[in-house]
Formats: C-alpha cells, sequence, structure tokens
C-alpha cells in the first residue's frame, strides 16, 4: 500500500471524489486550493483531499474509496496518513460531513468528535436533495480530531 500526493491533474479522480461529493461544481470551490492523496495497492483505491483553513486547522474536504474496496481500512490508513503527516504543522484535523449513519461512524471510529453544524448547508447548496444511507442529508456537522 503506497499513498502519494497529486500535484497536476486531480480531475482524472473525479470518479472518486464524485462517490464523497455528488456535484461537481462543490469540487471545482476546493480542488485546486487543495492538496490530494491518491492511496494505491496494485491500483488506486481511495482519495483525499485537504485545505488549510487556517488558525491550525486541516480541513478534510472529499475522502473516498472504491465501492469495491470499502470496510478494508483503506479510509482509515488515509486519516491515520493524514494525522502523522500534519501532526506537527497543525493541531486539529476536521471533517465536514451530511448527519448520515454511514459516514458519522466511521469518523467516530477513526477518532473525530462532533465539533458543530452549519444548518440547511446540503439543501441551500445544492441543486438536488442528496440521500445517504436512505437519509436525507440537510445539514452540515463537523467533527475534529487533534492531532
Amino acid at each position: 500500500m503506497k499513498i502519494r500526493e497529486v500535484n497536476e491533474n486531480k480531475k482524472q479522480f473525479i470518479a472518486l471524489l464524485l462517490l464523497a461529493d455528488e456535484q461537481e461544481n462543490m469540487i471545482d470551490h476546493y480542488l485546486e486550493k487543495s492538496t490530494m492523496y491518491v492511496l494505491e495497492d496494485g491500483n488506486v483505491k481511495a482519495e483525499c483531499v485537504v485545505t488549510d483553513e487556517g488558525n491550525g486547522i486541516l480541513e478534510i474536504k472529499n475522502i473516498a474509496v472504491d465501492p469495491k474496496n470499502q470496510g478494508k481500512g483503506y479510509g482509515k490508513a488515509l486519516i491515520d496518513f493524514l494525522a502523522s503527516k500534519y501532526a506537527d504543522e497543525y493541531s486539529v484535523l476536521q471533517v465536514g460531513t451530511g448527519d448520515s449513519p454511514l459516514t458519522i461512524p466511521f469518523y467516530e471510529k477513526c477518532g473525530f468528535v462532533r465539533s458543530y453544524k452549519i444548518p440547511n448547508f446540503f439543501t441551500d447548496n445544492y441543486d438536488h436533495p442528496i440521500y445517504e444511507g436512505g437519509v436525507q442529508l440537510i445539514d452540515m456537522i463537523y467533527l475534529q480530531r487533534c492531532l
């Protein structure tokens, strides 16, 4: 297993990016100003995109694992990689996600705790309703992990 930084042609991974953020124009808001990593194990299994939010906060803007490879530890490996790589530069790793039964427990298992929420984020910023695990995503839930 190898994790490498992607500096050019980040959109080549659009299929994975869209798994985590299903509206491409929303991805366009952060992709070019971010740092992207892909996890390879034979081929690309997962990706993550992070941004410097200031005040010692590194934010995961997008993280996704190829559906055929979910549940094999690749997502956790990326988060552990970020926590290790950025521990000296940042004090907090945070992520914003929908209040979903699929994603919240994953982040909690990775050491994140709920911090705050942005009401109506998904209904205000996306051009269609987004459902995950049978639940419509409305609020953006922020979780944080101390580094």
